[in-house]
């Protein structure tokens, strides 16, 4: 029987013993517990980052190596193909003449990545953030590092779908 109006029916028990957490890790703002961070669940968001940026940069060398010269490697006919794309814009060349921006919102993209894996509950989030990040990072670095210059680099690109 309830003791006061308002009061609750059972007593408070230790969180530990109801399958909380016993660590004071906090709810967030849908009252789900979130996951302590440590290094153990977040090692494998950076190893995919890292591990994706490697490939997605090895990929880039090759493709400035073996295509540079206007060669195409036709894959599905005309519809799919590897040709060197040096693109200021976004996919499908959208805003070519807004590069800086287009890098304003790459910086925005990539630092939202990151804290969506800070905060994601999931593993398969947590890796799927991961390779994303690996790819934002890569094409960061195209836009600071590549020509025209900082802010302003154009993203190496070399798959072709069907000329768009």
């Amino acid at each position: 029987m309830q003791d006061e109006a308002g009061t609750t029916l059972t007593p408070p028990t230790d969180p530990a013993a109801d399958g909380g957490a016993a660590d004071g890790a906090p709810d967030d703002a849908s009252g789900a517990r979130l996951r302590p961070r440590t290094r153990a669940t977040l090692a494998p968001f950076a190893v995919l980052a890292l591990v994706t940026l490697g490939l997605d940069q090895a990929s880039k060398v090759w493709a400035l190596g073996s295509l540079d010269d206007g060669h195409v490697v036709p894959l599905v006919g005309d519809l799919l193909s590897l040709r060197l794309i040096r693109n200021p814009g976004a996919a499908f060349s959208i805003g070519d003449s807004s590069t800086v921006v287009m890098t304003a919102l790459a910086v925005a993209i990539t630092s939202a990545v990151v804290v969506a894996a800070w905060r994601a509950a999931s593993p398969r989030w947590t890796a799927a953030l991961g390779l994303l990040l690996g790819g934002s990072l890569g094409n960061l670095s195209d836009r600071f590092f590549r020509e025209p210059g900082p802010g302003r680099g154009h993203v190496i690109d070399f798959i072709d779908y069907g000329g768009l």
